[in-house]
């Protein structure tokens, strides 16, 4: 029943949307520009955007962090096929794998009809999103308040995480090898950590401060307890509770890796809910995509990989990033297993040259308060699909790949626009690091309002045309 009132509201608003012949610009001109995605779809499409929508909140309400993502994903593939790409597994057409890297990247693999060598069609995306995590030596005391001390993973504006329930998730690996998971806040009956801002009543001093300086780096450390132990110390009973609580000193904490995550679950947005409000959707939102998109896969041309993978935010970097030659090692072992001793790296660089490869990222969309910042004619909008991202200086790809993309979007009806940057911005994608493999690499993604803050603002029609268009490209022949 709640599926069908969300559907019936936006079917609703979208049909309504249909009436109207164009869209009116921030000027008040009509816009020349294609309608929203909504206004083409028929009655069953529209129901089917609706129920991925709905997937997608319920996993990311679990998939707070890289390891979460992983660990959600395995659940999801192994229930849809895939086995664990194991030494002794038999890789035949049509069979459907997964490999992860040390618990914080995935790979999903169907195997194509084709041999290795004639190239792999690959979607990349990132499962990390900017976030705080606990220093080595967290814990302090500081005005009857017990504290944790955060460094930052990935660009943030550090106003945006005060004032803000905060979920305490991640696992803390102990000397004798034993792991133990943590995850407070995400429960509703869980209690929350929270970063205090200054009232208005006192903040005078700080007025001054601007946008990105409001709130300091190295003020952003959440309450963790004010209640102390016989001795009056509040440190100590936070180290009291660990202890009995998780069976953790400590010096347990220098090897953890725990996260300060939004604790507010997904949500609709709008009275035609068309949008969702969701932690994390940079870049989440493609890899849930390629991941659902992968297992429409039966047996394709092509062998098809998900290679969905840690720390685009930091820079592609170490063994679980893109930059790592994970990828490359992974589909060097799929050659040599089809090979054999005929094995070689002239091979295996055969391959990456032919290989296709879609590296999804999100995007910031055209603002309604803030149009200015973009040129209106080059600005993804949300609810308008998926779109190409044009960002000139070397880092579009070449124009025949674009065309050969361009075809099969068209060819599967999928909505799509293009994005361009106005003047100076920043952002990046792991596509760089995979084109470094001599594969031709193409970025595109969806606009989303609000990126890198603790609640990002995404379109549910243009997530269901991505996951519509990577199903298209695994599926595209040569």
């Amino acid at each position: 029943m709640i599926i069908s009132n969300r559907l019936m509201l936006i079917i609703l608003f979208a049909t309504l949307a249909g009436t109207s012949p164009g869209i009116v610009s921030a000027q008040g001109d009509e816009d020349t520009g294609p309608p929203p995605a909504w206004v083409s779809l028929s009655l069953k499409e529209r129901k089917a955007v609706l129920v991925f929508a709905e997937s997608y909140k319920d996993f990311m309400s679990r998939a707070k962090t890289e390891m979460s993502f992983v660990s959600e994903a395995v659940k999801i593939v192994e229930a849809a096929g895939f086995r664990e790409l194991t030494s002794d597994r038999v890789i035949r057409p049509g069979g459907r794998y997964y490999d992860v890297n040390r618990g914080r990247t995935i790979t999903l693999i169907v195997a194509g009809k084709k041999r290795f060598t004639d190239g792999f069609r690959v979607v990349g995306a990132h499962i990390d999103s900017p976030r705080l995590e606990l220093k080595g030596r967290p814990l302090y005391e500081a005005e009857g308040f017990a504290l944790f001390q955060t460094y930052q993973h990935g660009g943030i504006k550090n106003y945006q995480w005060v004032n803000l329930p905060l979920a305490l998730v991640g696992h803390v690996d102990k000397k004798d090898g034993t792991r133990v998971e943590i995850s407070v806040g995400l429960d509703p009956e869980d209690p929350i950590l929270i970063i205090p801002d200054l009232s208005p009543h006192v903040d005078h001093d700080f007025r001054e401060r601007m946008n990105r300086d409001v709130i300091g780096g190295e003020e952003l450390d959440p309450i963790i307890a004010t209640l102390p132990d016989a001795e009056h110390s509040i440190s100590n009973a936070v180290l009291a509770y660990l202890a009995d609580e998780y069976g953790i000193e400590e010096q347990d904490f220098v090897s953890a890796e725990l996260a300060l995550v939004p604790a507010m679950a997904p949500r609709d947005v709008g009275l035609d809910r068309s949008l969702m409000a969701i932690y994390g959707q940079d870049d989440k939102l493609s890899s849930y995509a390629a991941m659902r998109a992968i297992m429409e896969q039966g047996t394709p041309e092509y062998t098809s990989l998900a290679f969905l993978v840690d720390n685009e935010e930091v820079g592609n970097v170490n063994n679980t990033g893109a930059s790592s030659t994970y990828l490359v090692d992974l589909m060097s072992e799929l050659i040599h297993r089809q090979l054999g001793d005929a094995y070689s790296d002239y091979e295996l660089r055969q391959a990456l040259r032919k290989t296709k490869v879609v590296s999804a990222d999100v995007n910031p969309g055209i603002h309604p308060t803030w149009p200015e910042v973009w040129e209106a004619g080059n600005a993804p909008r949300l609810g308008h699909g998926v779109n190409f991202k044009l960002y000139g200086g070397g880092f579009n790809a070449n124009s025949e790949y674009i065309a050969w993309t361009r075809a099969y979007f068209d060819d599967a009806g999928i909505a799509w626009q293009t994005a361009t940057y106005k003047g100076r911005a920043s952002g990046g994608t792991i596509g760089s690091s995979l084109s470094k493999h001599n594969m031709e690499v193409i970025d595109y993604g969806v606009p989303v309002l609000s990126i890198h803050s603790t609640y990002s603002v995404s379109s549910k029609v243009d997530v269901h045309m991505l996951f519509r268009a990577m199903t298209a490209f695994y599926q595209h022949g040569s």
